[in-house]
């Protein structure tokens, strides 16, 4: 059976393979299935539109994170890009921004890839998170943990796995409420004396920004909290249910403030 996988939007993590379209089907498409993936919940009217211009090549399924949580194992290469993995789903934190933790938590048979996407491998059991880097470091890849690694959760064991790997790692952390400052502040302390350089900047921090209450001020001032802590922030804007985004000026704060070469540009 020919199934084609659809997405609403193309990003880092879509696959590029012959099955895999992004959009509308094209004159060639042959399918006996398709399965529409969403990942984002303002995504699903698109997807809900994608799925009739779809009907006339296949029957379609819709899923995806924005739909229902997956209880399935993890398949390479079937909904993200080669090399990216998941090797455990949910999360047990309930942050009132984020609505990973409603899937419960549970470790995943762990597959081969280098860009770990966990909501929070620093969740799972000792035993999973070194079988992990015993994975990882077999790849010959640079290893990206772009997923996030929560910084109250780090102990010097972690640190001494990540800083095992044959090239530092690119390690993200996260800063979204004011209680995750001194885990972040300690975190930065660990990494930094197990050989991991600011010149590098492969320590990363993604800082929520734009949410109910915030303002411009506020989040320049926690974004420039991290870059003093000589990690690279990243701005992430705060998006409801709905994908509604905050005022225009928000935007452009956040462009400024997401790339690496401006960040250091302006703070050097």
């Amino acid at each position: 059976m020919k199934t084609v996988r659809v997405f609403p939007r193309r990003t880092k993590a879509t696959p590029v393979d012959d099955m895999a379209y992004v959009g509308l089907p094209d004159m060639f498409v042959d399918a006996d299935k398709v399965e529409l993936s969403v990942t984002f919940t303002w995504d699903i009217p698109r997807a809900e539109w994608l799925a009739k211009q779809w009907e006339r090549i296949a029957p379609v399924t819709i899923g995806g994170p924005a739909i229902a949580p997956s209880d399935g194992e993890f398949v390479p290469g079937r909904y993200l890009r080669e090399g990216y993995v998941i090797t455990s789903r949910g999360c047990p934190n309930k942050c009132w921004f984020c609505s990973a933790w409603k899937s419960g938590f549970q470790e995943l048979p762990i597959r081969d890839g280098w860009n770990v996407l966990d909501d929070n491998l620093l969740a799972c059991s000792e035993g999973h998170i070194r079988a992990v880097f015993a994975m990882l470091a077999r790849q010959g890849q640079r290893v990206a943990f772009t997923g996030g690694l929560e910084a109250d959760k780090l102990e010097d064991w972690h640190v001494d796995l990540l800083a095992s790997l044959n090239a530092k790692p690119s390690l993200f952390f996260a800063y979204d409420e004011d209680r995750d400052w001194e885990p972040l502040l300690e975190a930065s302390r660990k990494v930094f004396a197990a050989g991991f350089t600011q010149a590098s900047h492969c320590v990363r921090c993604y800082v929520l920004i734009g949410y109910p209450g915030d303002s411009l001020d506020n989040a320049e001032s926690r974004l420039q909290g991290v870059v003093d802590l000589g990690i690279t922030p990243m701005a992430m804007l705060y998006r409801d249910r709905k994908g509604l985004l905050p005022p225009k000026e928000w935007r452009v704060f956040q462009r400024r403030w997401a790339r690496p070469a401006i960040i250091h540009a302006k703070t050097s």
